[in-house]
């Protein structure tokens, strides 16, 4: 699936909720315990920048961010 990016980045707890994984940032904050890989790598920080061409994946779900 992919997230069109509307500025140059976005921090992966809106990019989790734009998704639909979680309804808001405490929840994506309680799914950024190691859950979450950016990249192929896991990933524990709910505001790490995704850029355009970064990948997230959650529960065997991967999402694309696009331009």
């Amino acid at each position: 699936e992919e997230l069109k990016l509307r500025d140059e980045f976005i921090k992966l707890g809106q990019a989790m909720k734009a998704a639909g994984i979680v309804s808001s940032g405490i929840d994506a904050k309680i799914y950024s315990g190691g859950q979450v890989t950016v990249n192929g790598e896991v990933e524990t920080r709910r505001g790490k920048k995704l850029y355009d061409g970064d990948a997230f994946e959650f529960e065997g779900e991967e999402f694309k961010v696009v331009k």
